[in-house]
Order: structure tokens, then C-alpha cells, then sequence
């Protein structure tokens, strides 16, 4: 992986990193609004688990997309 990632030009190293970044951006995002109680959103507990968990699941596929597209 590591060969792969050393092969790749400097602009596909760049999106690569910032990938990864949106990617911990919006788990990040996704657990703070499930379980940060002090947040400022007027939300009942139900839609914030479900906004927080569809935010967690939208993460989980950008990160498989950024898995598929590294292996090329």
C-alpha cells in the first residue's frame, strides 16, 4: 500500500489527503451530534441518532470509495 501511494503524482496525493480528511471530518461530525448533549441543535434524541448515524454510515462509504480508488 505503501508502494502504491509513493507511485501516485502529487495531485492524486493531495485528494488522496484530503479524502481521508472529509472523511474524519464528517465521522467526527456524525458522533458529535449523536452524542455531544450540549450541542446547540433543538433535535429530539431519535433524529439526532438518525441524522448522527447517517452521517457515520455516509462517512463508512466515502471511506470505502477512497479504498477502491487507492488500489488502482
Amino acid at each position: 500500500m505503501l508502494n502504491n501511494i509513493q507511485k501516485k503524482s502529487l495531485k492524486e496525493r493531495f485528494l488522496l489527503v484530503l479524502g481521508i480528511l472529509f472523511f474524519l471530518i464528517y465521522l467526527v461530525l456524525g458522533l458529535m451530534i449523536m452524542f455531544w448533549e450540549k450541542l446547540p441543535l433543538d433535535m429530539e434524541p431519535k433524529y439526532r441518532y438518525a441524522f448522527g448515524g447517517l452521517l457515520i454510515v455516509y462517512s463508512g462509504i466515502r471511506f470505502l470509495r477512497l479504498i477502491n480508488s487507492n488500489t488502482d
